[in-house]
């Protein structure tokens, strides 16, 4: 991963993002989540990565997103903890299992909604009716 990166002692946090690939605001919440990620604030307040911090965010990056950790299965690993012992693909079946649950439901309101919106449209176009049947009457 060093191989990469730009022969500096810190980057910024645009650097950073254009580098990894990476929102800015991802790697804000990265920080919250990761305690090894803890940028630098010098006088300007603004972050200052370092090599080791950019190849951090390299590290959670591909964990997140290619090896499709979960935070805390990332957070595990980070840690130290053997890589056997990280349920991170059971977890990632139960979430994705869970997922499906709630995108079935959703297709069944969506459906149940749509059924419902034509009925009133129905009951409205009856209505309608009944108004110029009455509306003939009274004249």
């Amino acid at each position: 991963m060093a191989a990469e990166l730009p022969d500096k002692l810190y980057f910024k946090i645009g650097e950073v993002s254009r580098i990894s690939g990476v929102k800015p605001f991802v790697l804000r919440y990265w920080e919250t989540e990761f305690t090894g990620l803890s940028p630098e604030r010098r006088g300007s307040k603004q972050r200052l990565y370092r090599k080791e911090d950019v190849e951090l965010i390299l590290r959670i990056k591909k964990m997140l997103y290619q090896d499709r950790f979960t935070i805390a299965g990332a957070k595990r690993v980070l840690s130290g903890k053997p890589v056997e012992t990280v349920p991170a693909a059971a977890e990632d079946a139960e979430e994705d299992e869970r997922e499906e649950s709630l995108r079935a439901d959703l297709r069944k309101k969506g459906t149940e909604i749509k059924t419902y919106q034509n009925l009133l449209k129905q009951i409205n176009k009856e209505l309608q009716e009944l108004k110029k049947v009455l509306q003939a009457r009274i004249k």
